[in-house]
């Protein structure tokens, strides 16, 4: 198990991003939350098996139809044993 910080910019919000990510981390086993910043970009914690992250990074890296990824980050953290993929509003 690993646990990734995913930080995505460009068109992201008011593309159904998150939606489309919980649907797709869920499919994948992958666990943890997506929220919206006021920066405009995407924030993820993400936690899963090394092939389920990878696939699920990929797709963030184009996200859903709509969307327009112009810079994705990740990095390596602690894993925090997230039981679910949700969705935070602020």
């Amino acid at each position: 198990m690993k646990h990734l910080t995913i930080h995505i910019y460009g068109h992201v919000q008011g593309v159904f991003f998150r939606a489309h990510t919980q649907e797709l981390a869920r499919e994948l086993g992958v666990r943890g939350y997506i929220r919206n910043e006021p920066d405009g970009s995407v924030h993820i914690e993400a936690e899963g098996d090394e092939a389920s992250l990878k696939e699920f990074v990929e797709w963030c890296h184009k996200g859903p139809p709509s969307a327009r990824v112009t810079r994705l980050q990740s990095h390596e953290g602690v894993l925090e044993g997230y039981g679910d993929f949700e969705i935070y509003h602020h």
